[in-house]
C-alpha cells in the first residue's frame, strides 16, 4: 500500500511538472506574441484534462466520505 502510494505521488509530480510546462510555456510565448498553434492546443488540452481529473477526484472522496 505504501508503494502505490509513493507510486501515484510521483506520477502526480511528474503529471504537475508537464502541466506547469505547456501552460507556463504557452502563455509565456502568448505574452512575447510568439502563437504558436500546437503549444497553445496542449495548453488547453492539458488545463481539461486536470479540470477532469480534479472533479473525478472529488467525486471518489466524497462517495468515500459517504461510505464511511
Amino acid at each position: 500500500m505504501k508503494d502505490s502510494k509513493e507510486m501515484l505521488r510521483i506520477v502526480g509530480i511528474i503529471l504537475l511538472g508537464l502541466f506547469v510546462l505547456v501552460v507556463g510555456g504557452g502563455l509565456v510565448l502568448a505574452s512575447a506574441g510568439i502563437v504558436v498553434h500546437v503549444v497553445i492546443w496542449l495548453a488547453v488540452l492539458f488545463i481539461k484534462v486536470a479540470v477532469t481529473l480534479a472533479i473525478i477526484y472529488l467525486v471518489l472522496v466524497g462517495i468515500r466520505k459517504l461510505l464511511k
